[in-house]
């Protein structure tokens, strides 16, 4: 219904600019604005209301600038076939305008399919990539435990338990990964906003890497009267985390890494900046694409999803992530969080005296 609405409402702003024109032009050529709403209508909205353009085009042309005015009689047999070209013409643009239309539909739904299964394709590479090498070692250790357990020490048998856990752990947080990169992506995950502190969802992340980043020197520039964010603290604290663990993993151990965190305007600024080798300049455009590795895949590890998935969080919060070099050498990753009035702080009850 829009675009018969359109059809009515060009027909009738053609009409008006027409009357006013008609005492200055040929009448002929006052059909040209009646074709150009065809043309315009055909090529945005419906065939149907470039079709309901044309055949209204024609009744208002022959209704109001061809003799006698004001009627539907014609007495001259030029205007019929003015009307019959303006008439072919509005249906062969309408025509052609679908057929481009249906064309750039089937277009897209090829690039849609091409892009589906390159993704997937991607997907099962680097899968396949990064399960390699945990299960070749699980697969070593637990040979070697069920063939010759007895006769090792029991410090190797240790040794060889822990290098199964730590492998099975890392598998199973890569299939977390994938989930919530999934689940990110159908809007499944829907945000539990409360009001949090920058402060502990960035103490909360710095002790679950403790490990991590415990040969990294990490400098903390978080300023005390940093406003409150009304966020979902565990999925921004999943994000600040993989922004550390992506800057500990690429640099090497005793590189400084700093956590800073500003409020700008309307919203707060929050900054991970490591001050290793830096980005390659081609990294800048697909940083943070799946499965994208930064820099070369024998040192990233992982399977490419955590900087996507600081993207996905970031941007359900209404935020924005990039990434810059640092004028001294280094790479910092940067996110913004919107900010709202915070609620007032309810004032403590007056003890009294009995």
């Amino acid at each position: 219904m829009k675009g018969y609405a359109w059809a009515i409402a060009a027909t009738a702003a053609c009409t008006a600019a027409g009357l006013a024109l008609r005492p200055y032009i040929d009448p002929v050529n006052i059909a040209m604005p009646y074709l150009l709403a065809v043309v315009v209508i055909a090529l945005y909205l419906s065939r149907g209301a470039a079709i309901a353009a044309a055949l209204l085009g024609v009744l208002a042309f022959d209704f109001a600038f061809v003799p006698p005015y004001y009627s539907f009689a014609v007495n001259d047999f030029q205007y019929l076939v003015t009307f019959a070209i303006m008439l072919a013409v509005g249906l062969v643009i309408s025509g052609l305008a679908g057929a481009v239309r249906r064309q750039n539909q089937a277009s897209a739904a090829l690039a849609l399919e091409a892009e589906t299964e390159r993704v997937r394709s991607a997907l099962l590479a680097s899968i396949s990539h990064d399960l390699r090498t945990p299960l070749a070692v699980m697969s070593g250790a637990s040979s070697s435990l069920a063939e010759r357990g007895e006769q090792l020490s029991s410090d190797e048998r240790q040794a060889l338990a822990d290098s199964i856990f730590r492998q099975s752990r890392g598998m199973a947080e890569m299939m977390g990964n994938i989930l919530q990169m999934t689940r990110l992506e159908t809007g499944a995950i829907e945000p539990k906003r409360d009001w949090a502190s920058l402060a502990e969802i960035a103490s909360t992340a710095l002790d679950r890497l403790a490990g991590s980043l415990a040969h990294h020197r990490v400098m903390l520039d978080l300023p005390d009267d940093l406003p409150l964010v009304r966020v979902d603290a565990i999925l921004i604290e999943q994000a600040l985390g993989n922004l550390l663990e992506n800057a500990a993993r690429h640099t090497p151990a005793g590189t400084l890494v700093r956590l800073r965190a500003a409020r700008h305007d309307a919203e707060v600024l929050v900054s991970v900046e490591d001050f290793g080798a830096g980005l390659r300049p081609e990294d800048f455009q697909r940083l943070f694409a799946k499965f994208h590795h930064r820099g070369s895949e024998s040192q990233a590890g992982g399977i490419g999803l955590g900087l996507a998935i600081c993207r996905a969080i970031v941007q359900l919060h209404k935020g924005r992530i990039w990434a810059e070099q640092l004028p001294g050498g280094g790479t910092a990753f940067r996110f913004t969080l919107p900010l709202e009035e915070a609620p007032p702080v309810p004032a403590e009850p007056a003890t009294g005296t009995s």
